[in-house]
């Protein structure tokens, strides 16, 4: 099959929107927001309200305005979660660098020994050096200038600086588990040992890039499987997520939520998770696998 739809002027847009069964209560406003949001964007909202999803027809009373709702929604959301992840993400940053630095030295993530795929690591390091001859910044050209005879990285707390969280978690499964620090980073996450950690870092720095390129968190079917702790050490939720319940955001939230309340035990991400629900009372939180009354489970509460 070959792809023959043509581009649709704005004016089209709505036409076709309303041919399908959308109510539009103001067609100039709804011009503006597709002149600023694409269509396209927007289809992924609209989505779950369509009645016969082969036709596109929209269920009885379908409301343009709804559909923003659901989008300024998800927008705040990640915008609160991305927030989370970057306290996770600076601290397990933070960690790496002291735990192994102090264990090992400096350069500990230059040593083969360490790590249990060579090949991994060395795609690792291709990266950290493109990153460091792309960096503008100061401690950066400020290292190479003062040590240009020193033919290795930069020191771990300068290296890993450049480095995303999709690149730490990498580097951190791929440390062997006999290496004593990689237990001790866990510990302090509250994850028990290197079992754990892996795939819940895994599995938030996927929501990260999610959050980063602004792509909908909002009824997301999210990919991969954390593991979960069977007896956690400290808050945790009580009923033990059914196989299904991984693809909806919530148990992701909860993990989130777990680890910043060892980083930042006073964190606001209940206050401000219910606040969002709150200010917008027309968003189903069963779209994101919200259990009922989650605000009161002992890690939330």
């Amino acid at each position: 099959m070959i792809y023959s739809k043509i581009p649709k002027s704005i004016e089209q847009q709505i036409s076709l929107l309303k041919e399908r069964g959308m109510y539009f209560e103001d067609e100039q406003r709804a011009k503006h927001y597709l002149e600023n949001i694409s269509y396209y964007r927007l289809a992924g909202y609209w989505w779950p309200m369509q009645s016969n999803k082969t036709n596109h027809l929209f269920k009885d009373n379908t409301q343009f305005s709804k559909v923003i709702e659901l989008y300024n929604f998800d927008r705040k959301l990640r915008i609160l979660v991305f927030d989370i992840i970057e306290k996770i993400e600076i601290s397990l940053r933070t960690k790496m660098i002291y735990h192994l630095s102090m264990a090992h030295t400096p350069w500990w993530f230059q040593d083969t020994g360490l790590f249990s795929n060579t090949q991994e690591l060395i795609k690792t390091l291709a990266k950290f050096q493109e990153e460091i001859e792309r960096s503008k910044d100061t401690f950066i050209k400020s290292h190479k200038k003062q040590y240009k005879e020193d033919k290795r990285f930069p020191p771990a707390w300068k290296t890993l600086e450049l480095t995303s969280l999709g690149g730490l978690s990498r580097l951190y499964g791929n440390i062997r588990n006999d290496v004593k620090a990689k237990n001790n980073i866990a510990v302090a996450f509250g994850a028990v040992n290197h079992t754990y950690l892996p795939s819940w870092l895994q599995s938030i720095s996927q929501i990260r890039n999610y959050c980063a390129h602004h792509s909908r968190l909002w009824n997301r079917n999210l990919p991969g499987k954390p593991k979960l702790l069977s007896n956690p050490p400290n808050k945790w939720i009580n009923a033990v997520p059914k196989e299904s319940e991984f693809q909806k955001l919530y148990i992701h939230l909860c993990l989130m939520k777990y680890l910043v309340n060892q980083i930042q035990p006073d964190n606001s991400f209940t206050s401000r998770l219910k606040e969002l629900f709150s200010s917008h009372p027309n968003v189903d939180p069963l779209a994101l696998g919200m259990k009922e009354n989650w605000e009161q489970e002992a890690l939330w509460h």
